[in-house]
């Protein structure tokens, strides 16, 4: 199958090209049409699988039929990680159709996101709680969208997001399309979904598997080793780029400071950093600054 049968606006298809997607991946081919169909879904789906072209590529062929003025597709994320992710797949993937994108997360300052908000955008892509902080301070209309997608509805039960999400359900309209995706469906977001979707779409794919490339080690070692032992697999074993893992922030944190000591180029990526830190840690290992990236599961 190819982007191409699902007549996709040549704009879009461009998009596509210059994202580098080459064929629909199970829960795009899925999820697309049905989304095209105006349809909600409630999709279940893992991180990785897809899922954000999935629903942005039918919602950017949406709003590209008729113009307007208001904030017509609202994204809301766990993270702002997500969030931002999400804000630059939809930038890259809409790039040649003239629809504009805002991010809407806390830790960092309001005022561009303000900015972003009085130059006009049709669509937002926004954690919980910043984005009613602009709700309330009348700096953000919600009153006319169209499509409202919850993505990662699991990760928003697991941080404490559900009364916002609830909160925000007021602010939007009644008559809309709704997709929902989450990895796993405990009974509070059961509840949910089937409170905010009309009549969905079921779309599932099942566990995407590591690539045949990969290969999975698991070394038993002592708690009073584990430092020594990573620093000798890093010495003896032609790595490149590593992701360590560790389980609190105190660990990242001092993981780093030994890693860096030991003569790695290394950075941490943890919960107590501020926005700008974990976005100069990110960039910093995507172009190579960095070889090593010691995080929690803010990752």
């Amino acid at each position: 199958m190819s982007f191409e049968q699902f007549r996709f606006d040549p704009r879009i298809l461009s998009g596509i090209e210059a994202a580098g997607f080459e064929a629909p991946t199970p829960i795009q081919e899925q999820a697309i049409p049905v989304v095209l169909n105006h349809r909600d879904v409630l999709g279940l789906a893992q991180t990785g699988t897809g899922k954000t072209a999935a629903f942005m590529l039918p919602i950017l062929e949406r709003l590209m039929k008729t113009r307007s003025h208001h904030i017509r597709a609202l994204v809301l994320a766990p993270t702002r990680e997500l969030a931002e992710q999400t804000h630059q797949a939809t930038v890259s993937l809409g790039k040649s159709t003239g629809l504009r994108s805002a991010a809407i997360y806390g830790g960092v300052s309001k005022g561009p996101q303000l900015v972003a908000l009085r130059r006009g955008v049709d669509i937002v892509v926004a954690c919980p709680g910043r984005l009613l902080d602009h709700v309330e301070a009348r700096a953000i209309d919600l009153s006319h969208v169209e499509v409202l997608v919850v993505d990662e509805a699991d990760r928003m039960c697991d941080m404490g997001f559900l009364p916002d999400v609830r909160r925000i359900l007021t602010y939007v309209p009644a008559k809309r399309q709704t997709l929902f995706f989450s990895a796993t469906m405990p009974p509070e977001i059961r509840a949910l979904a089937d409170h905010i979707l009309d009549r969905p779409e079921t779309v599932q794919v099942d566990m995407i598997g590591p690539a045949k490339t990969v290969a999975h080690a698991l070394f038993p070692v002592p708690d009073t080793q584990k430092t020594a032992f990573l620093l000798a697999m890093l010495k003896q074993t032609a790595t490149g780029k590593v992701l360590v893992f560790t389980r609190t922030k105190h660990r990242a944190r001092n993981l780093s400071v030994i890693l860096r000591k030991a003569g790695h180029r290394v950075a941490a990526l943890q919960g107590n950093m501020t926005q700008a830190q974990r976005q100069t840690a990110i960039d910093g290992f995507r172009k190579g600054r960095f070889d090593v990236l010691v995080a929690t599961d803010v990752a």
